[in-house]
């Protein structure tokens, strides 16, 4: 909330608390208020609804502010400063919504639910759950800082539903993390899908509101050499759109009580990387290979427009000659420009690193002597987000490669992580689920952008 704001609310509490003295100090002296503690009280609360009618202003102007800008609302602009951004806390968060009735989780949680209430009001949305502020943590802007400090999470394609039970009484599914002499700083975290896209310089939207219509010039006015006195003959610009609609992403997870009040690792840290890293996955997967269908984004390798280089009927060994020729692909259509590279999964990777250029030069495709640009200049991201078990004609198991300018591949985000706490369908088991969801959509401003091989064997 900014400052304004919190001066008010100080103000409005201390108005209320001064009234609530007066009051107490009767009850204590059993007796009624007397005429100048009435005429306190009623001017302590005639000022306290003075300032509410003054925050309620503040709110409905915050809120018409937000929905001309269409951004997300961040801690920053709700006047929190870097420290109190630190110190939000997911789990004390899931502590007081799991537990409404308990006084201290309420209390201690204070900071974390005001900060997601305001979020949501400066928002205008509506939400079952509660609207975290999106540099809370959870931003998708964040993960690498987050991944450089030992935790991983990113927010929020159909509502892909990741489920994992997380008990302290099953070693395998949380047990692990209670012990009298837990190595926290030697935590041995799943081996995952490297994240792909957010390297690559893709283009990213956030804080969008309603559908999003991106302008797009698709013709050029013609030129004509004239003979003297000819006109020349009307031409212009054509206009497109690209498109962005929100399709939402899911995560869903079971843990215990007794998790959180017996593991001496880092719950906060445990938590955000079980949850976020799933949905980080799930909005990257969907950028390379979402199908557009099943209520999922469209992803570059199913986009229609872009370059296509085929191996054979059955698939082909990638060659040299396929590298050029993505390259190609994007040249002759002008898109061979800007944040180029390529990207594709640790099978090819390995298969170009012994595949050589030619008979004669001892160079291999993949150039272990340049690691930054590997690819005939050009840098290369490796990721098993990429597909490796496609299929063409008789050939199974085959993967693709793609080429292309990946900052016009854009990524729209939606508003914050809406958050949602269920204490009540694991009850009988003292468990705790909590689901997350956040909107997102890709398209591309260039689809000749962009090219792919997706008939690769590698085997």
């Amino acid at each position: 909330m900014s400052k304004d704001m919190k001066e008010l609310r100080n103000q409005r509490n201390q108005k209320l608390e001064e009234a609530q003295g007066i009051v107490d100090a009767a009850e204590s002296a059993k007796r009624q208020l007397n005429d100048e503690e009435r005429g306190q009280f009623d001017a302590l609360m005639k000022d306290a609804e003075t300032i509410a009618a003054d925050i309620k202003r503040h709110e409905q102007l915050d809120e018409q502010r937000r929905q001309q800008a269409g951004k997300g609302v961040t801690g920053a602009e709700l006047g929190l400063d870097e420290r109190e951004i630190n110190r939000f806390s997911v789990v004390r968060l899931i502590r007081a919504l799991s537990n409404p009735q308990d006084a201290r989780a309420q209390k201690e949680a204070g900071f974390e639910i005001e900060a997601c209430q305001e979020a949501a009001k400066l928002q205008g949305r509506s939400t079952r759950g509660i609207v975290i502020p999106s540099d809370m943590g959870m931003a998708p802007g964040v993960m690498a800082r987050l991944e450089r400090e030992g935790r991983s999470m990113l927010i929020p394609v159909e509502v892909l539903s990741k489920r994992s039970q997380l008990n302290a009484g099953t070693p395998t599914a949380g047990g692990n993390l209670v012990a009298t002499d837990l190595l926290t700083g030697s935590f041995i975290d799943s081996l995952e899908n490297q994240l792909a896209l957010t390297g690559l310089g893709i283009t990213t939207l956030s804080g969008l509101v309603g559908n999003v219509q991106i302008p797009k010039k698709t013709g050029s006015a013609q030129t004509y050499w004239l003979a003297e006195d000819d006109e020349v003959t009307p031409s212009g610009a054509s206009v497109g759109q690209v498109a962005l609609t929100p399709k939402t992403i899911g995560a869903l997870t079971d843990y215990s009580r007794q998790l959180m009040q017996q593991s001496s690792m880092s719950v906060e840290s445990f938590v955000r990387m079980d949850l976020m890293r799933s949905l980080a996955l799930g909005i990257d997967l969907a950028g390379i290979a979402g199908s557009g269908a099943s209520n999922q984004p469209r992803g570059v390798l199913n986009q229609s427009g872009i370059g296509s280089v085929l191996g054979g009927t059955n698939g082909a060994a990638p060659s040299w000659e396929n590298i050029v020729q993505l390259e190609t692909e994007v040249a002759v259509d002008n898109a061979d420009i800007g944040s180029l590279g390529y990207l594709t999964n640790a099978k090819v990777r390995g298969k170009l690193k012994t595949t050589k250029v030619d008979d004669g030069s001892g160079m291999f495709v993949w150039d272990r002597m340049s690691p930054n640009t590997p690819l005939n200049g050009y840098r290369a991201a490796v990721s098993n987000q990429v597909p490796g078990n496609l299929t063409k004609g008789t050939g199974t198991d085959l993967s693709a490669i793609l080429f292309g300018n990946w900052a016009d591949l854009v990524m729209g985000l939606w508003g914050g992580l809406d958050l949602l706490v269920d204490p009540y369908t694991g009850a009988g088991a003292g468990k705790i689920r909590v689901v997350a969801f956040q909107s997102v959509d890709f398209a591309l401003r260039h689809a000749e952008s962009f090219a792919a091989m997706k008939d690769a064997i590698t085997e």
